[in-house]
């Protein structure tokens, strides 16, 4: 079982588009019981809510469903627990390791550093554009299941 942690400022926006994202591309390689694929904040000012109604909706326009999630915050027993933990950007892999304290396993990689572009995904809760989030995140899902997939000696059929 290969375990992925996406990891956001809030995981109301970013790391729960991943994390479904990601999940909707593993069930349609039929790839659903090789994962566990969760997602989490690294701060607490939205520990408990829901996930942002136009992340949602943009979720909802490529038929991807994300009901129930509620945001939780990263723990220091996760890096233990998960064999990837993904940030979005370089802010999210600095507070990552104020929470882990230190990566001795090389589990803590940025997303888009698994694609030709490798950059900072931008926090469309600011910036309104989830068109562009939405297109960079499912990029970087590709990459990394086929990252994922190369390490682990062809997982897809």
């Amino acid at each position: 079982m290969i375990k992925v942690m996406f990891v956001c400022h809030g995981n109301i926006c970013r790391s729960p588009m991943a994390e479904f994202i990601f999940k909707n591309m593993v069930k349609q390689k039929g790839m659903s019981d090789n994962f566990h694929i969760a997602s989490c904040a690294t701060s607490t000012e939205e520990i408990g809510n829901s996930v942002y109604p136009p992340a949602r909706r943009k979720l909802m326009e490529h038929n991807i469903s994300c009901e129930g999630k509620r945001s939780v915050q990263l723990r220091k027993e996760d890096y233990n627990k998960f064999d990837y933990l993904v940030a979005m950007d370089q802010k999210n892999m600095r507070n990552i390791f104020k929470i882990i304290k230190e990566d001795r396993e090389n589990k803590v990689y940025k997303l888009l550093d698994f694609t030709t572009t490798p950059k900072d995904i931008a926090d469309p809760w600011y910036s309104g554009d989830f068109d562009t989030t939405y297109n960079e995140i499912y990029e970087g899902c590709r990459g990394l299941l086929d990252f994922i997939n190369n390490r682990n000696f062809a997982l897809v059929p």
